[in-house]
This record gives structure tokens, sequence and C-alpha cells, in this order.
């Protein structure tokens, strides 16, 4: 039987994200303001049902960590993405604060359960492929945003915040469609016996896990507020159009940054790429108009996804035990903090959130450097074997599954 084309393979992997990350998760972004004006929603309580939903996502991740047969079954991807579809759907039906808490609670657990399904299909049946591969099928995060960000946009000159969950959810089962038939993970792989000894990476890896715990505090701010912060300042249509540039730029970010990570120092590029997120997050606080929206929309999106490809292929360099799993957890814990810590702030508008969200991520950028100092670039690969055994270094498998969360 004559194998499908990898590319999709890709398809439906970036369908699967797209769904689960860029509408599931993201889509709250663009419609929060219209929930500010329409169905009375207070800033405090928007922050608490993006906390909600973090909660959500952080359980549904540890889930997939504890029970990795969950990551590999594509029942639990079938049933999660059912799930998130009806949790948007359901989203309108109610003025229920505390009904909107429990359904982007489960979004988020739904949306974890995809990612780490899809990130750890791509890890299995991309393996022998290039990594710009699997970059690209990350870049659905990106499309996701984009989509259901243009939907938005589109949907607020006639419709108002129930109209525009009731879109997504469409969208959301529009992509489910797509990737109805994506193939989890087979099985994980073995290790070779006689690896050798494990070198000590504690303190670059110590580094590295405050540096993403703290990126997941300042990013998960700009996540939430971006679009009602731009709003505030420029009504209209500026704000939604600004988050549909987010997914534009966020679509080819993964695959970007993987490209250059072989070429130069990830530890480096790690902290170019938080420097620049900060200032994307922080210039819409400090310049007003157009411009300064896009440029932030545009800083932002190429960024945020790709620290994580950059930070998660460090993790996995070191090999650090359970790396990925470890910083994956540290980054869901500052997404649940980040909303909270702003929260006393947003009773006088967006501006001081962001310049917090600013210098939290500068502060990821500092942790950051100190993965320079000796940072051992040449490490000794163990090697691992998969089902039609080819051995795999646990570099080449943390390079092609940047995001997996096992």
């Amino acid at each position: 039987m004559r194998r499908s084309s990898p590319w999709t393979h890709v398809a439906r992997a970036a369908a699967a994200l797209a769904a689960g990350m860029g509408v599931g998760r993201f889509v709250y972004t663009p419609i929060l303001p219209l929930m500010h004006t329409g169905a009375g929603l207070p800033a405090a309580s928007g922050a608490n049902l993006a906390t909600a939903n973090y909660v959500g996502y952080l359980a549904g991740a540890l889930a997939g960590i504890l029970a990795p047969a969950l990551t590999r079954s594509r029942a639990v991807l079938r049933g999660s993405l059912l799930l998130l579809t009806g949790t948007l759907a359901a989203m309108p039906l109610t003025h229920s604060t505390a009904v909107w808490a429990l359904l982007r609670l489960a979004a988020g657990a739904a949306g974890a359960l995809v990612f780490v399904v899809a990130a750890g299909s791509l890890l299995h049946h991309l393996r022998d492929r290039p990594p710009h591969l699997s970059g690209w099928a990350f870049g659905g995060v990106g499309g996701g945003i984009a989509l259901s960000g243009l939907l938005v946009l589109v949907l607020r000159s006639f419709g108002d915040w129930r109209t525009a969950w009731w879109a997504a959810a469409v969208l959301s089962a529009l992509l489910t469609a797509a990737c109805w038939n994506l193939r989890p993970e087979a099985a994980p792989a073995a290790r070779v016996a006689g690896g050798g000894a494990r070198p000590r990476t504690h303190r670059w890896f110590g580094a590295l896990f405050v540096s993403y715990t703290l990126e997941g505090v300042g990013y998960i701010v700009a996540g939430t507020f971006l679009v009602a912060a731009i709003g505030q300042e420029a009504p209209g249509p500026v704000g939604s159009g600004a988050w549909v540039l987010v997914g534009l730029a966020a679509v080819p970010s993964s695959a970007l940054w993987a490209r250059l990570g072989r070429r130069w120092s990830r530890p480096g590029l790690l902290v170019t790429a938080l420097v620049v997120q900060a200032a994307g997050i922080a210039l819409p606080a400090l310049a007003g108009g157009t411009a300064a929206a896009y440029g932030s929309a545009v800083l932002f999106g190429a960024t945020f996804i790709g620290v994580s490809t950059l930070a998660l292929g460090i993790g996995a360099h070191l090999r650090f035990p359970r790396s990925v799993a470890l910083l994956t957890a540290g980054y869901s814990v500052g997404q649940i903090l980040g909303p909270l810590a702003v929260a006393p702030l947003l009773h006088h508008g967006y501006r001081q959130a962001l310049l917090l969200a600013a210098l939290v991520v500068l502060a990821a950028a500092a942790a950051a450097a100190l993965l320079g100092v000796g940072f051992p670039h040449h490490m000794p690969a163990t090697q691992r074997t998969g089902p039609a055994g080819r051995r795999q270094s646990s570099e080449e498998a943390g390079a092609l599954a940047p995001h997996s969360a096992d």
C-alpha cells in the first residue's frame, strides 16, 4: 500500500493544533471585548475566565504526562475535539460567569489533550523527515488564531458576542473534520541498553526552567488582553485586525526559528526572541495608533511559538530527565499566574498590565542569558530505537517535537 505524503500528515496535525489551540484557546482574545460591551463582563471577570482555561490546560497536560497512553489514543483525540467544539457552542447559552468558567476549564483540558496527541503524532510519524515539516505543523496554532480572528473581525459588523462564539464552534467543527483521521503515535521508543552515564546539566536546566516559566507569565497577558488593550486606544476593527496579524506572523515562526537554531546558538536565539517579544508587548502601552498596534501584533506573533520551539529544543538537548514535561508544567503554571497577577491593574485599563508583562518577559530573557555561560553546545547523544529499529538521538527527537508535552 502506498504511503501517504508527509504533507498530508502535516496538514492534519496543523488542523488539530488550529482547533485545539488557535481556536479553542485563543478565540477568547478577540471575543473578550465583545463580551465586555455586549454581555457586561467586567475586566476582572474576564481575567478569571482566562485563568480557568489555563487551569484546565494544566490539568489536561498533567493527564497526558501521568497517563502517556492518552497521548497515543485516537479516541482521546476525537473525544477532546468534540468536547472542545461543544464548549464553544455552549458559551452563548448562558450569562452565568460560573458556567462560563466551567466551560473554559473544560475547553482548556480538551485543548491540552489535543495538543499532546498531535505533538506525539508528529514526533513519531515525521521522525525521518526534515524538522521544518513539524515546524509548519505547529504553525497551525497561528493559522487557527488568524482564521478565528478574521471570523470575529467580519462578524463584529453585524453580529454580537453570541454570534462570534457560535461561529468559532463551526470553525472548530470544520477543523475537527479535517484532522479526524490523524494517526496518533503508535508506541513509545525504547532506549538502547548501555547508553552511558547521563551528563549533569542541572544548572543550565534550572535557568531554562525559570526563563520558560516567566515566559508563561508574561506572554499569556498579551495573549489574553492584547485585542482589548488595542481596542481601548483604537476603537473599531483595529484590535481584531491586529489579532489576525498575530496569527499570520505565527504560522511560519516555528519553522523559521527551528531553521535558525541549526545555524546559531539556541540560547542566544532564545534571548533574542524574548527581548523582541517584550518589545512587542510593551509597544501598544507606550505608543498609540494603528501602526503601533500592528507592529506589536507582528512582533508578538513571530516570537511566542518560536520561544517554545527554542526552549523545549534546548531542554531536549540538555537531556535532563523528563525535561519537556517539566518545562510544560512550569509554562502552564505561569499561564495561570499571569492573569491573576495583572487582575488588580485592570481597573485602570490594560496599559499597566502590558508593561508588567513586558518586564516579566525581559526577566525571562535575563534568566535565559545565564544559559550562555559555559553552555554545553556539544553533547554526546544517547541512542534510541523506533519501531523500525532506526537509531535516533534524543536531541533529534527534541528538534522534531519542540512542543511535545510528554
